[in-house]
């Protein structure tokens, strides 16, 4: 499957561009072992014009078959190239943006890349009070994230750390994430193949 650049996509986010669109398969928990459970997820990866990527997942388990038992997950947040704001960039808060991209052309943006392709960066937010900032690296369809840090409320479950990796085979985008509890070790927590929807 070809990829397509949107030609109004603000030049920031050419690297990402594959990945924007509504996503939908299922996936396993943990190692995908003969006892895990099943789930249906659908992703969107959306722009608005600005050099940010919304996203957005929803789950639910599934039995073997594919029907929905009930809802599992919900998160969302922004990606984004990894670099310094600068005054033409929106906020914080509602501080508005210059009219036109801070990163104005392609060869504004090259100079973003290294041997390990760009810098990204991903701020994901979950219910019950858990907050993840991953960054990493997106290298043609190939990202991959780790958390620099995760905040969580008072009273959410332990979450110290996660690593995630995401790449498009055959059209398809598969993905998996480890994570962990403070003083443990990295672990398979779930993956996932999709298919592009629209």
């Amino acid at each position: 499957m070809p990829i397509e650049i949107p030609t109004n996509l603000t030049p920031e986010l050419v690297p990402l561009s594959w990945l924007l669109g509504t996503w939908e398969g299922s996936g396993r928990l943990g190692e995908g072992a003969v006892d895990d459970e099943y789930f249906f997820q659908r992703v969107e990866f959306t722009e608005n014009g600005q050099p940010f990527v919304q996203y957005r997942a929803e789950s639910w388990l599934v039995d073997e078959d594919g029907n929905v038992l009930r809802p599992l997950a919900v998160e969302q947040g922004f990606w984004q190239l990894r670099r310094e704001q600068v005054d033409a960039d929106s906020g914080p808060g509602m501080v508005p943006s210059d009219v036109v991209p801070a990163l104005r052309t392609a060869d504004d943006v090259e100079q973003l890349r290294s041997a390990d392709g760009f810098p990204i960066q991903a701020n994901i937010v979950h219910p019950g009070g858990i907050s993840e900032m991953y960054y990493g690296t997106i290298n043609g369809p190939r990202v991959q994230l780790e958390t620099e840090e995760v905040m969580r409320a008072d009273g959410s479950k332990d979450y110290a750390h996660a690593t995630r990796i995401y790449g498009l085979v055959n059209g398809e985008l598969f993905w998996r994430w480890d994570s962990r509890p403070a003083g443990e070790d990295l672990a398979a927590h779930a993956s996932a193949v999709l298919k592009k929807q629209q």
